[in-house]
């Protein structure tokens, strides 16, 4: 092996391994990062207050747009809530990243129809919870969007529906978007609501787009799992 041939090895084995490194490097740089794990954690356990805070942090794709879920502000449509904390981490292919914010309850939860007062409290309570804790830290993370998730008891036109508070705005676009390609989700604004000055109206006051998901509190569960399976995968389609 001559002089010449030499070099021109030793330049093809330095061209190797440099192409290597950027292979490497480039796999490196766009795979999930480890510390991207779902994990629980409590933000708000003061004995003073009528329940906990809890949030589900990194679901999905940590270089999509960050969404927010929240359950829990009305504590009698638990079974709607457990269905959205059920699915959405199990959910595969998300192109955003997700956190849910969970309020739970536990002074005044009340029963549905019983006419007492513990049923207003408790309604209350999950607000004034949603407002204490999830609203300032919605506004530090600073969501691309926010989705409240509650249900009813069918005294509405429409029972599995997703609106706006606020009339004008990103949020009544994207929930209008949300129902234009759902199947069994329709866009429908109740007369008024309750939890509104709490968390959403106040959230897209501040630039947060924000709206509801209301589910039908008496249908099956198999039916709760598609409605919420098909809420998920149309907010997912978002900001595409």
């Amino acid at each position: 092996m001559n002089k010449k041939e030499l070099i021109i090895i030793l330049i093809l084995i330095v061209i190797i391994s440099i192409l290597s490194m950027l292979i490497v490097n480039e796999l490196t740089f766009n795979k999930p990062s480890d510390n991207n794990t779902i994990s629980r954690q409590t933000i708000a356990n003061d004995t003073n207050d009528p329940g906990t805070v809890e949030v589900i942090k990194n679901i999905g794709n940590p270089n999509g747009k960050r969404i927010a879920y929240v359950v829990g502000v009305h504590p009698l449509e638990y079974q709607t809530h457990n269905t959205l904390v059920k699915l959405l981490p199990d959910s595969s292919n998300l192109k955003n990243s997700y956190d849910i914010y969970i309020i739970n309850v536990t002074e005044d939860v009340g029963h549905y129809g019983d006419g007492s007062s513990d049923n207003s409290h408790g309604r209350q309570n999950g607000q004034n919870l949603a407002y204490k804790y999830v609203y300032p830290e919605v506004l530090k993370e600073n969501y691309d969007l926010v989705i409240d998730v509650h249900s009813n008891v069918g005294a509405y036109p429409y029972k599995t529906f997703v609106f706006s508070p606020v009339k004008e705005g990103l949020a009544n676009q994207l929930a209008g978007e949300v129902a234009q390609n759902s199947e069994n989700i329709t866009y429908y604004t109740p007369d008024s609501t309750t939890s509104g000055p709490f968390l959403t109206i106040p959230l897209n006051e501040k630039g947060i787009p924000a709206f509801y998901f209301e589910e039908y509190s008496f249908a099956s569960q198999d039916i709760k799992d598609i409605h919420m399976t098909e809420l998920i995968t149309n907010v997912d389609k978002l900001f595409s």
